[in-house]
C-alpha cells in the first residue's frame, strides 16, 4: 500500500504542543511503518516565537500568523492546544470552517461549548477529536466510543484529576496535612502556581461532562454537575477513614439510576479493597460498568507532555484513517443531535454516608443523635467514639446505611441546631459500586 502524506497545523506550541511536535517531527517512519501515513507538520502557530522547546522544528514553519493555516488548502488536520474558552473556541470555528479537521486537548471549552462546537463542525462536514482532553495519555474516549458501544452503561467513578490524587495519597499514606500535601505537589511539578482549577473539583468536572456525554449518549449541560472539591478535606476524616478501611479520592462519578442520570465530582470513601482505591499520587483511573461486560477499568497517566501528546498524534491517526470523521457522524451529541439527559433529582439520590459530629461529653447526646436520624429513616451501619482529650467535647463517626440525600440533609440541619452540637457536621459519601456491573 502506498504511503498517505497528512498534512497537518499545529496551534499552540507549549509543553503538550512541544511533544506533539517531537512525536511527529521524530517518530515520522515509525508512524509511517504502522500505519501506512506520513505525518507532515506545515505550520507551528504560537505567539512566542523565541522560547526554548524541547524539539528542533524545520526552518519557516513557526510562526505567529493563523491565517496563513486558514488559508492553506493543504492543511487537512489542526491541532488546536490553546487553553480557555474563548479565543480557543474561536480560533476551532474558523479552522472547522474552513475545512480542516479539528483534533484537541481542551476539556474546559467542550464541557463548557462543546454543544456550540460540535454543531459548526456538523455545519460543514468536519469532525472534533478529543481523546486527550480526558486523563492523558490513557485511551479512554475510545474504548467507551467504540470497545463498550454494544453495552448498556450503568456507572461510571473515576479519579481524573493526578494532582488531587497526589495530594489525598499523601494525607492518607504520610499522615500529612492538606495545606503541606498541597505545597509538596506544586514543588513536584504536579500541582499548578494557582491549583484552583484542581483542588476545587472543576477540571473533573469538566471531563466527567465529556465522559457521560460518550457513556450514555445524552446532552450533558455542565452546570448541572454537582461539584465539591478536596480544598476543604481534614487530615482527620481522612484518617478515621483509613481506620475504618476505607481511602478517599476525589471521584467523578456519574450513575443511571431509576430517577435519570446522577452527575457529581466529590470526595468519597472507598474500601480499600476496591481498584479505584489502590491508585496513588498523580495517576488516574476509570471504572465503567456495562450491562454485558460486566466492570472494566482504566489506569495511567492523566497528564503530562508525552502522555497527552500520545493522545493527540493517535486523534491524528485516526482522522487522517477517516475513522473519526465516521464515528463523529454516527454519535449522538457530536455528528447527530442527542436528548437533554434526565437528570435525577438531588434529593432523590441514594447513598452511603461517613458522618463526624462533635458533640458535648455528657449522657444523652447519643440518644438524641440517633432519634433525629431514626427520624428520618437514616440506619446506622457503625460508630466510633474515642476517649476524648477535651474535657466538653467529643467527636462522635457514624456510617450509614444507604440513604436519601434528602433525608440526610434535613437530618444534618437538625444535628447542626441541636443542643449539645459543637461544630459544623463533617458529611462525606461513601461509594458502593455495583457488584461486576449487575
Amino acid at each position: 500500500m502506498a504511503e498517505k502524506c497528512v498534512n497537518i497545523a499545529l496551534i499552540g506550541f507549549g509543553i503538550v504542543g512541544s511533544g506533539v511536535a517531537k512525536i511527529i517531527l521524530e517518530k515520522a517512519d515509525h508512524i509511517s511503518r504502522r500505519t501506512g501515513l506520513r505525518l507532515v507538520l506545515r505550520h507551528i502557530v504560537d505567539t512566542d516565537l523565541v522560547r526554548s522547546r524541547p524539539v528542533a522544528v524545520p526552518e519557516g514553519i513557526l510562526h505567529s500568523d493563523l491565517d496563513k493555516v486558514v488559508h492553506d488548502p493543504e492543511v487537512q488536520i489542526a491541532i488546536v492546544l490553546v487553553g480557555g474558552t474563548t479565543v480557543a473556541g474561536e480560533i476551532q470555528k474558523r479552522l472547522l470552517a474552513a475545512g480542516k479537521d479539528v483534533v484537541t486537548a481542551n476539556k474546559a471549552l467542550l464541557a463548557e461549548r462543546g454543544d456550540e462546537l460540535f454543531e459548526v463542525a456538523r455545519t460543514h462536514g468536519r469532525s472534533i477529536a478529543f481523546e486527550a482532553s480526558c486523563c492523558g495519555g490513557i485511551p479512554l474516549i475510545s474504548s467507551i466510543r467504540t470497545g463498550l458501544s454494544a453495552n448498556d452503561i450503568s456507572a461510571m467513578y473515576g479519579i481524573v484529576n493526578g494532582t488531587c490524587n497526589y495530594i489525598l495519597s499523601s494525607m492518607f499514606s504520610e499522615g500529612k496535612e492538606y495545606g503541606v500535601a498541597l505545597k509538596e505537589s506544586q514543588e513536584a511539578g504536579f500541582a499548578e502556581a494557582d491549583p484552583s482549577l484542581d483542588v476545587n473539583g472543576a477540571d473533573s468536572a469538566h471531563k466527567l461532562a465529556i465522559l457521560a456525554l460518550l457513556a450514555f449518549g445524552q446532552s450533558i449541560n455542565y452546570d448541572d454537575i454537582s461539584v465539591v472539591g478536596i480544598d476543604q478535606v481534614n487530615l482527620v476524616d481522612v484518617n478515621y477513614g483509613k481506620e475504618m478501611g476505607y481511602v478517599m479520592k476525589l471521584l467523578a462519578i456519574a450513575e443511571m439510576a431509576s430517577g435519570g442520570l446522577t452527575l457529581s465530582v466529590r470526595p468519597a470513601f472507598i474500601r480499600k479493597n476496591e481498584p479505584l482505591a489502590q491508585v496513588s499520587g498523580p495517576f488516574n483511573a476509570v471504572s465503567v460498568f456495562g450491562d454485558a461486560v460486566g466492570h472494566t477499568s482504566y489506569y495511567g497517566r492523566g497528564a503530562g507532555m508525552m502522555p497527552t501528546a500520545s493522545a493527540v498524534v493517535a486523534d491524528v491517526i485516526e482522522t487522517a484513517h477517516g475513522n473519526t470523521g465516521r464515528l463523529f457522524a454516527a454519535t449522538p451529541g457530536l455528528g447527530r443531535p442527542a436528548e437533554a439527559a434526565t437528570l435525577c433529582p438531588a434529593e432523590e439520590i441514594q447513598s452511603r454516608y461517613y458522618l463526624r459530629l462533635t458533640v458535648g461529653d455528657q449522657p444523652g447526646v447519643f440518644a438524641r443523635i440517633a432519634k433525629i436520624l431514626g427520624d428520618r429513616q437514616i440506619s446506622i451501619a457503625s460508630c466510633i467514639q474515642h476517649e476524648s482529650k477535651s474535657s466538653d467535647s467529643v467527636p462522635l463517626v457514624i456510617t450509614t446505611h444507604c440513604v436519601r440525600q434528602g433525608d440526610m440533609d434535613r437530618a444534618i440541619e437538625e444535628l447542626a441546631a441541636m443542643v449539645g452540637n459543637k461544630a459544623e457536621p463533617v458529611c462525606i459519601h461513601v461509594l458502593s459500586p455495583p457488584c461486576d456491573g449487575q
